[in-house]
């Protein structure tokens, strides 16, 4: 199916194709055309197939069709979790738009930076609003905008802008905002317990989920590799080292663990950096910039990497922490493996997060098979696993006399010893 049969005008069709959009996906095969008719659409699909274009050339198309506000009102609003996606959903909406015979304005705002360029940039009017919620409410505070005017609004990653983090700024947001509009909700997942909060807000929607349709899922390898946790670091430098990776996105679970681990690794001679909330706005930008034409080796960042960016040909995404829930692992392996390519993702799984990695594969359907790298054979005890057999297990006679109790300890030693078909040896206490 071309995107000629979509109804889009010729001049996005014109830019689609410059862009290398050479058919559309199914989450843009199924989504414009009832966006085009003014519907509320629910789209549901995996990282990296073509949402932002699924919502911007219907959305796009619509906006061309009434142009003739002067001065400018902000008539679409789109709102993300973070100001990586902000800046790259902004500046695909202006690719898209670049050929319309009459221009839109498209601004984009976002915290980290200085809101005074933002607020000049706002001084003629934008016909579209890119923004995170924060600095949406600040530039609404400061009166560099108003928000009467919308009637299209558009929640990208749909499901972290409805968690507790973000709540109480959407709940502002919203009350701004016209009755009558347009609502727009996309993203990987949606989790059960947004799913009432995202029925309240659309209107006889059209349901959009392609997930799991054949042909459509990311040609992504998984992998779950047991090491200790003190030996993670050494793994993973052995293996961007055997496996000769070019370029590796090492999620971690802190920003301190962040900068740890791109030390280390930057002074065993592979070019590492950090990436994460703490750092500024700015550098940020250069170091994905630069992380896309291959000048850094490793990029070692929190899950703030792990929504929205889109970085082409990216072949290993490494759970050095494991993330935690499995909707943040489906989000972060979907850095790999996307618009069409093969990518590798790989969990280290440590004693101590075995059983959560166990979680993690029973919610997505997965069953791996746990790896040992040579040289790197772990040698802890799952704890997990230890304690809910110590727990389980009898105890000696004496185990209600105070002072002759076993201890966790002596419970961990005597699950093990039994785990592994040893006797159980009752240890005296002092």
């Amino acid at each position: 199916m071309p995107f000629s049969s979509l109804g889009l005008i010729p001049a996005l069709l014109r830019a689609a194709t410059e862009l290398g959009y050479a058919t559309p996906t199914p989450i843009q095969s199924a989504a414009i055309p009832p966006i085009l008719q003014g519907r509320d659409v629910l789209g549901s699909a995996q990282t990296g197939s073509g949402k932002t274009a699924a919502f911007s050339l219907p959305m796009l198309q619509r906006l061309a069709a009434g142009q003739h506000h002067t001065p400018r009102r902000v008539r679409a609003l789109v709102l993300v979790p973070t100001r990586e996606l902000a800046a790259q959903v902004g500046e695909a909406m202006r690719s898209l738009a670049q050929h319309l015979p009459e221009p839109l304005r498209i601004a984009i705002a976002f915290g980290g930076v200085s809101i005074n360029p933002q607020m000049m940039g706002l001084r003629g009017g934008a016909d579209i609003m890119v923004a995170t919620p924060g600095r949406l409410l600040d530039l609404v505070a400061h009166n560099a905008l108003k928000l009467a005017s919308v009637e299209t609004l558009v929640l990208d990653e749909a499901d972290r802008l409805f968690d507790l983090g973000f709540a109480e700024e959407l709940g502002r947001i919203l009350a701004m905002l016209p009755a009558e509009r347009q609502n727009l909700l996309f993203s990987a997942t949606f989790p059960a317990a947004i799913q009432g909060l995202a029925d309240s807000l659309l209107r006889d929607p059209v349901r959009v989920e392609v997930q799991g349709a054949p042909g459509t899922e990311p040609a992504i390898v998984q992998r779950a590799i047991e090491v200790d946790a003190n030996r993670r670091t050494q793994l993973l430098r052995h293996l961007i080292k055997e496996s000769k990776w070019e370029r590796v996105l090492v999620f971690v679970a802190t920003q301190h663990a962040a900068q740890t681990v791109a030390e280390k690794l930057y002074k065993n001679h592979i070019y590492a950096v950090p990436f994460h909330g703490d750092i500024a706005q700015g550098t940020r930008a250069d170091i994905l910039a630069q992380f896309k034409d291959s000048r850094w080796d490793v990029v070692v960042a929190t899950d703030l990497a792990a929504r929205g960016l889109d970085i082409a040909d990216l072949p290993v995404v490494i759970n050095y922490d494991l993330p935690r829930s499995p909707v943040d692992y489906t989000h972060r392996i979907g850095r790999t493996g996307r618009a069409g390519e093969t990518g590798v993702a790989i969990s280290f799984v440590t004693a101590e997060s075995a059983a959560h990695f166990s979680l993690i594969e029973k919610r997505q359907g997965l069953s791996l098979p746990r790896e040992r790298i040579e040289g790197f054979e772990p040698t802890e005890a799952a704890v997990a696993v230890l304690e809910a057999v110590a727990i389980a297990a009898p105890t000696s006679s004496t185990g209600g006399v105070k002072g002759k109790r076993p201890s966790k300890k002596d419970k961990l030693r005597a699950a093990a010893a039994q785990a592994a078909g040893a006797p159980v040896v009752d240890v005296p206490q002092d």
